[in-house]
């Protein structure tokens, strides 16, 4: 079923629908946005559409009202940015904290993390892109390649040692 981008509707094209829809984002997802209580998982798709799924759990937010609030401010928030947004499959997780945020903040915060996905899903981030910045693209440290330290030669006992022989 093509869906039709001139509306603002969440029909079922633009929703994750099953577990092997969003293993797919689990597995591979080089596209991140994050805040402190949530963070969005997401992979390019080949559809002219992105699409959403939501997983917010109870370990995280345990008042239902609270994960439904949640639920349906992220899927309003992406409803309304879809025709800004590169085709993504995206995955929106809860972490502890989420549902102490009122509906306001929840709002700012989604539409930040949608803007900051684009962004990023846009201009996927490459050592260009860490020159731009004016900073050297980070080394992984080397020394724990190296082993064990080579001991030098043992030093020369002094004669009034405790233990050497006169």
């Amino acid at each position: 079923m093509q869906c039709s981008r001139s509306d603002f509707a969440f029909a079922k094209p633009l929703r994750l629908l099953n577990a092997a829809q969003y293993r797919a984002v689990f597995d591979s997802a080089p596209v991140r946005a994050a805040q402190p209580q949530f963070l969005i998982l997401a992979r390019p798709n080949e559809l002219d559409h992105p699409r959403l799924g939501l997983v917010i759990a109870k370990k995280h937010v345990r008042n239902a009202t609270d994960r439904n609030r949640i639920k349906r401010i992220a899927r309003e928030t992406f409803r309304l940015r879809q025709h800004e947004l590169f085709p993504l499959d995206a995955v929106v997780l809860a972490r502890g904290g989420a549902g102490e945020l009122d509906n306001a903040a929840l709002g700012k915060i989604f539409s930040k993390l949608w803007r900051k996905l684009d962004q990023r899903a846009r201009n996927p981030q490459s050592e260009s892109n860490a020159s731009r910045s004016g900073k050297p693209p980070r080394r992984k440290s080397t020394n724990a390649r190296r082993g064990p330290k080579k001991a030098g030669p043992a030093p020369a006992e002094s004669p009034n040692t405790p233990g050497s022989k006169p």
